[in-house]
């Protein structure tokens, strides 16, 4: 018995199989026509565009037909053949068609009209079907073939770093824990504390806010390798720029310098926009004309020229002369202040008109790991700046010196039973070494041109809000 086999739509739009019976499934977009002919747009979610389906209503059951509404899923056997009509190439003469799956129209809430990204994410299981997360959707699947290719076109080895984990990389305390005690009735010790010797692994462990600190032992063998996994922090952060949960990209090289890093990271930026550009214009045109008209140009925009390369000094001088010639900032800035993204966007967008690269911020902002600078007051940590983001990438030249890394976890009290594996790496072996951090999710609302991140993440995770 022959079983004819599916034909995803994104192959029959290419029109290579005018002419022949194929078999094609997929959801119910749109049904529109007369009493003699309907007209169904299908899709299958490979391509943002749909097949129409020609239904001749003499062939078919008024049973069938009834079925046959917004989000229903169908499986439909026909032929290929050239449009006659306006918007298609090619559209499939409907000989059999199953409804696989019904959907009530009375209560589908996708129905053909305009929807807010806000109602949207309040059926974040449905919102895949529509056009505008089908897209994002495919351009995240695009991004992270990207960062994978990358890395190993250069060497690089992907590393699994755990989600668990008893020390905090970045020293700020904002983790979510991990425990099996019952919170109910929590074992106490003597002096009434939490007795973690009753836990599972008998100590506090938190899910992890960074996989840098295992990479850099990974590299410390390996010579180059990255992490690209799930990520936490239980920061109380409403912005359209924080998630509780996101994916981050930390390559960790053995050998490399600050000003390698920076090439490495511009280098990684610029091919994963150039990915973007090479794999997802269709999707792309559809987001530009829809959310961003300027996002396909400020794609191009990034690739065009060097990012621009300055020291936190020079960047915190330019916003003061800013200020001072009357430019109004919500934040205040002052050489120690941390910029928050208007400053980095200012930079970017106003003074530069490209993207920059910070470098050599005060200690006092920046994590205990990273290489301190002869000057004592700055370390070599590097902020990578974009339009209409602001930070995209940070990471630094790590620092080799076990004396000095000690020093540095004591003054900003990460405690040396933590990390004593950690320093163990800078008795063993040391050498200069480098890497960075880029949050998946930031790339994703650059390259998709979306304005809130908990767009481009299938089910966000944010303050009072783990729905789905």
């Amino acid at each position: 018995m022959y079983i004819m086999k599916r034909t995803k739509i994104i192959d029959l739009l290419r029109g290579e199989l005018v002419g022949q019976q194929v078999l094609v499934k997929g959801w119910v977009r749109t049904r529109r026509g007369n009493k003699a002919v309907s007209f169904v747009a299908l899709n299958d979610g490979s391509i943002i565009h749909n097949l129409q389906i020609v239904l001749d209503l003499a062939k078919f059951s008024p049973e069938e037909l009834t079925l046959i509404t917004t989000g229903a899923s169908l499986s439909v056997v026909g032929t290929l053949v050239a449009s006659q009509g306006q918007g298609q190439t090619v559209e499939l003469q409907a000989e059999r068609v199953e409804v696989l799956g019904a959907a009530d129209p009375t209560t589908y809430p996708l129905q053909k009209k305009g929807h807010s990204l806000e109602f949207l994410r309040e059926i974040a299981h449905l919102r895949p079907r529509t056009n505008t997360f089908g897209a994002i959707y495919r351009m995240r699947h695009h991004m992270a073939m990207a960062i994978h290719s990358f890395f190993h076109e250069r060497g690089f080895f992907y590393v699994h770093t755990p989600l668990i984990t008893a020390s905090d990389a970045e020293g700020a305390g904002q983790m979510f824990q991990v425990t099996t005690l019952d919170l109910e009735n929590l074992p106490r010790t003597e002096e009434g504390a939490v007795d973690y010797k009753e836990d599972f692994f008998a100590r506090p462990t938190s899910l992890t806010v960074s996989g840098q600190l295992e990479g850099e032992m990974a590299a410390m063998a390996l010579g180059a390798i990255y992490t690209f996994g799930p990520t936490f922090r239980a920061e109380n952060s409403n912005t359209p720029r924080h998630l509780a949960e996101f994916w981050m990209i930390e390559p960790e090289v053995a050998f490399l310098e600050i000003e390698e890093n920076m090439d490495l990271a511009e280098d990684f930026i610029k091919y994963c926009v150039q990915w973007a550009l090479d794999h997802c214009m269709e999707d792309l045109t559809f987001l530009s004309e829809h959310y961003d008209k300027e996002l396909i140009e400020r794609l191009r925009f990034v690739l065009a020229q060097p990012f621009k390369r300055m020291t936190y000094t020079e960047g915190i001088e330019i916003l003061e002369a800013a200020v001072a010639a009357g430019h109004k900032f919500e934040f205040p800035i002052y050489w120690g202040a941390d910029m928050a993204s208007e400053h980095e966007r200012y930079l970017v967008e106003e003074h530069f008109q490209r993207p920059v690269i910070v470098t050599d911020y005060p200690k006092e902002i920046k994590s205990f790991y990273m290489k301190l600078n002869e000057d004592g007051k700055t370390v070599r940590g590097m902020d990578v700046l974009f339009p209409k983001i602001g930070e995209i990438i940070g990471g630094s030249e790590r620092e080799a010196d076990y004396d000095k890394l000690l020093q540095r976890a004591q003054e900003v009290g990460v405690p040396e039973k933590d990390i004593w594996w950690y320093l163990d790496s800078r008795r063993y072996g040391t050498a200069p070494h480098s890497g960075f951090g880029l949050g998946f999710e930031r790339l994703l609302l650059f390259v998709t041109g979306m304005a809130n991140i908990r767009d481009v993440i299938p089910f966000p995770r944010t303050p009072r809000s783990a729905e789905f």
